[in-house]
C-alpha cells in the first residue's frame, strides 16, 4: 500500500485516461468536456506530486521504479508542458475539425509513458515507459488524416521510431545478457567482470535514445514530422518529449554506467558536436517556421548533451536548466505561429511573417525577444541557459566543444535575426485575425515575460535544479 500511495500520480492518470475514453465512447459531442478533464487532471496530478514525498529518494517494486528529486522535478515540468500544450489547442483544432476526444486521450497515454520513463530504473520498466510515450505519439503525428503531409508524417515517426526501438530493445538483451540483470544498480556493480561486452549494449541504446531527442546522426525523421503534424501537435513533440527522454539520458549514463564514462563520455561529445553544427548549418536554407524549429531543436538537443557529457552534477544541473528554458521559448514560439490565422487558415512560412510588426507590433515584439534569446543573446533567458552550458564544459577543460558550441550560435543567430528582418523592415502583408483565445494570449505572454526578466532572479532557478545531485 506505500508503494501504491507512493505511484498514486501514476495511477490518478491511467484512471482518468481510461474514464475519458470510457465517457468519450458514451456521451456525444463530449470533446470540449474531456479537453477541459484532461487539463485539470494534469494540473491535479502536480499537486498530488508536491503532496508526496517530493524530495526522498525511495525505491520500489524491488528497485525497478524510483521516486527521488530528479523524477518528481522533471514529471512536474511534463505534466506543466502538456496542460499548456491542450490549453492552446482548442481554437486551431476547431478551425480543422480536428477537435476530437481522441487528442486528449492520446496526450494523456503519452505523459503517463514519460512518467513511467523519467522513473524507471530498471530497463524493462524503462522500455515499457518508452513503447507507452511513442504509441500515442505515431497517431497524434498522423491524426490530420486528411492532410497528405500529416499522415506521412505518422508513418516516417512510426517506421523510424520502430527500427530505434529494435536498436535500443537489442542494446537491453546485450546488457541484460553481460550483466545478468535489467536493473539499473546491479548492472552498475557488474560493470568490472564485463565491460567490453556492455560497453556494445550501451551504444545500442544510446543509439535509440538519440532517435527519441532527434540527435544527429538520427534526426532525420524530426523536420518531415515537424512539419506534416499538426501545429500543436508540433508543439507537444518539440518540448515535451525531450524532458522525459532528458530524464533517461541522465538516468542511465549516471546510474549503471557512471564508471564507463571513458567508454560512453565520447560518443556523447560526438552526438553533442554533430547536433550543434549540423542544427545550426542546416536551419539557414528554411522557409517553413515548423521546419525551421526543427532544425533548431536538433542544435539545441547537442547544447543539452554538452551538459551531460561532462560527468559532473554541475553539468546535469545547467542541462536540466537549458532544457527548462528551451521549453519556454518553444511555448512562445508556438504560441506566435498559432496567432497566424485568416479567414480560418493557418500560416507557417517565414514569409507570412513579411511587415508582421505594422499590424500587429505587441506579437512581433514577443517573436522578437523569443527569437533573441533562441539565438543566446543577453540579458535573456537563451543567454543564461547558453552560459551556463559553456561554464560546465570550460570547467572540465573541454575547450574544443566550447569553441564549437560558441561558433554555431553566431552562426544560427543568422537565421533567427533573418526572421527579425523580416517581421521588422520587409513589405506588409493582410492582416491576420485577431480573435485569439485569451488562454493562447496568457501563455504567449507568460513565456514572454519568463524569458524576458530572467536576468533579474535568476538564481531561484539555480536554486530548485541545485538540488539534483545524481553523482
Amino acid at each position: 500500500m506505500v508503494n501504491l500511495n507512493l505511484i498514486f500520480p501514476e495511477i490518478f492518470i491511467s484512471l482518468s485516461t481510461m474514464f475519458l475514453l470510457i465517457l468519450g465512447a458514451f456521451k456525444k459531442n463530449s470533446s470540449k468536456i474531456i479537453h477541459n478533464l484532461s487539463i485539470i487532471s494534469l494540473l491535479l496530478i502536480v499537486i498530488l506530486i508536491f503532496n508526496n514525498q517530493f524530495e526522498s529518494n525511495i525505491f520500489l517494486f524491488s528497485n525497478s521504479y524510483v521516486i527521488d528529486y530528479l523524477s518528481s522535478f522533471m514529471k512536474v515540468i511534463t505534466l506543466i508542458g502538456g496542460a499548456f500544450v491542450l490549453i492552446i489547442s482548442t481554437r486551431y483544432l476547431k478551425v480543422y475539425e480536428l477537435f476530437k476526444i481522441e487528442y486528449s486521450i492520446l496526450i494523456l497515454c503519452s505523459i503517463l509513458g514519460m512518467m513511467v520513463m523519467i522513473s524507471s530504473n530498471d530497463l524493462m520498466v524503462f522500455y515499457m515507459g518508452l513503447e507507452l510515450q511513442s504509441l500515442p505519439l505515431y497517431v497524434l503525428a498522423s491524426f490530420n488524416r486528411d492532410n497528405l503531409k500529416s499522415s506521412e508524417a505518422g508513418l516516417k515517426y512510426f517506421v523510424l521510431s520502430a527500427l530505434s526501438s529494435g536498436l535500443l530493445l537489442y542494446g537491453c538483451s546485450l546488457i541484460y545478457g553481460f550483466s545478468g540483470s535489467t536493473n539499473f544498480n546491479i548492472i552498475a556493480e557488474s560493470l568490472s567482470n564485463n565491460e567490453y561486452g556492455l560497453t556494445f549494449g550501451l551504444v545500442f541504446i544510446l543509439v535509440g535514445l538519440a532517435f527519441k531527442i532527434s540527435a544527429v546522426p538520427f534526426h532525420m525523421w524530426a523536420p518531415d514530422v515537424y512539419e506534416g503534424s499538426p501545429t500543436t501537435v508540433t508543439l507537444f513533440f518539440a518540448i515535451v518529449p525531450k524532458v522525459a527522454a532528458l530524464t533517461v539520458f541522465i538516468r542511465f549514463l549516471y546510474v549503471p554506467f557512471l564508471n564507463m564514462i571513458d567508454q560512453w563520455q565520447s560518443i556523447v561529445i560526438f552526438l553533442s558536436i554533430a547536433s550543434i553544427i549540423f542544427g545550426a548549418i542546416a536551419a539557414i536554407g528554411q522557409n517553413n517556421l515548423k521546419r525551421l524549429i526543427a532544425y533548431s531543436s536538433i542544435s539545441h538537443i547537442g547544447f543539452a548533451l554538452a551538459g551531460l557529457c561532462v560527468g559532473t552534477n554541475d553539468g546535469i544541473q545547467s542541462s536540466i536548466i537549458y532544457i527548462l528554458i528551451y521549453l519556454v521559448m518553444n511555448l512562445g514560439f508556438f504560441c506566435c505561429i498559432l496567432m497566424l490565422k485568416r479567414n480560418n487558415q493557418y500560416f507557417e512560412n517565414i514569409t507570412d511573417l513579411s511587415g508582421l510588426s505594422k499590424n500587429h507590433p505587441l506579437i512581433s515584439l514577443s517573436l522578437l525577444i523569443i527569437l533573441f534569446s533562441l539565438a543566446g543573446i543577453p540579458p535573456l533567458a537563451g543567454f543564461f541557459a547558453k552560459f551556463y552550458i559553456f561554464k560546465s564544459v570550460i570547467d572540465q577543460s573541454m575547450y574544443f566543444l566550447a569553441i564549437i558550441g560558441l561558433l554555431s550560435t553566431v552562426i544560427a543567430a543568422f537565421y533567427y535575426l533573418r526572421i527579425i528582418k523580416i517581421i521588422y523592415f520587409d513589405e506588409e502583408k493582410e492582416k491576420y485575425d485577431d480573435d485569439h483565445s485569451i488562454f493562447l494570449k496568457i501563455s504567449l505572454t507568460l513565456s514572454t515575460l519568463l524569458l524576458f526578466l530572467y536576468f533579474i532572479y535568476p538564481n531561484k532557478l539555480l536554486e530548485i535544479v541545485s538540488k539534483i545531485n545524481i553523482i
